[in-house]
């Protein structure tokens, strides 16, 4: 029992949720600080005023302990990710947060002595005025070092912050807003700190409040005091030599691993012929990015997609079994028994897989052209509408005439769409399938989905009367429209290229909408998508439907086209 909650604490998902959370006191420190700084474009007195409600938040002992704690677990943590990964192949995002982070402890460990350690072994005071007298007027390339220090710190945590939002289906509503709060915080601290450095720089400034402050920090015994003095040294020495140390253990570590399992190897070979060599111990994924083959990570090799999946062609007995974070995955995507995620999956012995979503290079692709995203799962809405008879219809017209006509009924379909919020992801001969709440929630996109129809079901009745005199018959509709959860992403080749939908919902819309022509009525509307757009289907008639690849039937409401315009109505 004991040992198995020491496995939980220490498990991989507890160590990423430490990292996290580590990161974020550390993100709201830097947030708050730089933003204290940007008080310095008002005033040094603002900024001074801004410090006091700063260093009430942060140098009590409950905020000395989470800030500390968090540093010192967050370093930690990232010498032992550094350490576990077997190779150092990555992508360029993942490589510039670790550069960043490793480069942040060598730029502040002289600002974090000069601060926090001096003012509490000799009470040297840290306010503003001293500390822009010291980076501006004694020290200028302290300040200049200081100004990179913040850039590498705030870049650093919000790359980390897009890492972990990025799968959030509402990230992407609020991804801008966040881009510009990004790039202003950094700016506004740089100027701030460079208008107190000129503030503080003239002649004429005569101090916030006692102009004797920054010549009594002169006298400190920090400043005075050869002791003093020395022990700042040996203390500074001791901060850099610790960290200097501790990344040589990782190195040395990860180089005395590397000897040890240059005898210990196992051969990963993928279905095009490609083989790759790895020590025992690599992950599919790392073996792919050693050996330079592309291979799918949206989330940078964490198990919290399953973009790197693989199927495995051989010794699939013989694969250490999944653990928790990697069955929980597999299990979402409803996976086969023979597919494992890459970035989980370590062999023990020589194994044969293939990639399931296979990335192309750049230069495979046509000029003016973009790599192919695998995309992110979302709930939407998804209506399928067609004519009903096409073939009669047209059957007696020149190809012409069947032209202006179609031409005629995209364009009340996509300006129906369009207008209701939502995107025409393909016309197929007389068909069409469209995208409702890709940037909305799923009520929304079924209110949306629900107008739309309604759109074309009168603006087909108008098109009808309007062509009366040239067609044999008038024009009937049907559509089918289903929710649920969808992979959105942009696939194709070269410039045939669109966002479309693909998953078990997509197949569903498209039977409900061949539903519409047995039951001889304009819309069929499946029971999920009526209870989340909270529409009235009191009167309506609702059936159940037998959907191939569903155990059970599904409900479903049969509308004809008068209800179905009143339905428009009602939803505007």
């Amino acid at each position: 029992m004991a040992s198995g909650a020491v496995s939980s604490i220490f498990s991989e998902r507890s160590i990423r949720r430490a990292r996290l959370g580590s990161g974020l006191v550390m993100f709201a420190f830097a947030f708050l600080h730089f933003s204290n700084h940007a008080l310095g474009l008002i005033s040094v007195s603002a900024a001074e005023d801004g410090r006091r409600f700063f260093t009430a938040l942060w140098r009590n002992p409950v905020g000395t302990l989470a800030l500390y704690g968090a540093i010192f677990t967050h370093i930690a943590l990232v010498l032992r990710s550094i350490y576990i990964r077997r190779s150092l192949v990555m992508p360029k995002g993942e490589l510039a947060q670790i550069i960043l982070g490793l480069a942040i402890p060598i730029l502040l460990i002289d600002h974090v002595i000069g601060t926090r350690v001096v003012h509490a072994l000799y009470g040297y005071r840290d306010n503003y005025e001293t500390i822009m007298r010291t980076l501006w007027i004694n020290a200028p390339g302290n300040g200049l070092r200081q100004v990179v220090a913040l850039v590498f710190v705030w870049f650093h945590g919000c790359i980390g912050l897009h890492y972990w939002l990025r799968y959030r289906n509402w990230y992407t509503d609020i991804a801008a807003s966040l881009l510009v709060v990004a790039i202003l915080v950094p700016v506004l601290a740089i100027l701030g700190f460079i208008e107190m450095g000129r503030t503080i720089a003239e002649p004429a400034y005569e101090g916030i409040a006692d102009s004797s402050r920054y010549e009594s920090n002169l006298n400190s015994r920090y400043m005075k005091d050869p002791e003093a003095i020395a022990e700042v040294r040996m203390i500074r020495t001791g901060l850099y030599g610790s960290f200097a140390g501790a990344l040589f253990l990782v190195v040395a570590a990860r180089t005395h691993r590397r000897w040890r399992e240059r005898v210990d190897q196992i051969t990963v070979h993928y279905q095009g012929g490609e083989v790759v060599r790895v020590p025992r111990g690599f992950t599919v994924l790392e073996a792919s990015r050693l050996g330079g083959i592309p291979h799918y990570s949206v989330c940078g090799g964490k198990g919290q997609c399953s973009t790197c999946r693989v199927q495995v062609l051989s010794n699939l007995e013989a694969l250490p079994a999944p653990d928790r974070m990697e069955q929980s995955t597999l299990k979402r995507i409803n996976a086969a028994p023979d597919v494992r995620l890459a970035c989980q999956l370590r062999p023990t012995q020589d194994v044969t897989v293939v990639p399931l979503l296979l990335r192309a290079t750049e230069t495979a692709l046509p000029a003016n052209t973009q790599e192919t995203t695998p995309g992110r799962e979302r709930e939407i809405a998804v209506l399928f509408c067609d004519i009903r008879d096409f073939t009669a219809l047209t059957e007696d017209r020149l190809p012409f005439d069947i032209v202006f006509l179609l031409n005629r009924y995209f364009a009340l379909v996509g300006n129906a769409v369009e207008k209701a919020g939502g995107r025409v992801d393909k016309f197929i001969g007389d068909g069409a399938m469209a995208l409702f709440g890709i940037g909305t929630s799923p009520e929304e996109a079924c209110r949306q989905a629900l107008t739309a129809a309604a759109s074309i079901a009168r603006d087909i009745e108008k098109l009808s009367e309007e062509l009366s005199d040239e067609l044999s018959m008038p024009l009937r509709i049907a559509i089918g429209i289903h929710t649920g959860p969808a992979v959105v992403g942009t696939l194709g080749f070269g410039r045939a290229r669109s966002t479309t939908a693909i998953g078990d919902m997509v197949n569903v819309a498209s039977r409900l909408e061949a539903a519409a022509k047995e039951f001889e009525v304009a819309l069929v509307v499946s029971e999920p998508v009526a209870a989340l757009a909270g529409a009235d289907m009191g009167g309506i008639e609702s059936r159940e439907i037998s959907v191939r690849g569903r155990a059970l039937p599904l409900k479903v409401y049969v509308i004809p086209r008068d209800k179905a315009i009143e339905l428009l109505e009602g939803q505007t």
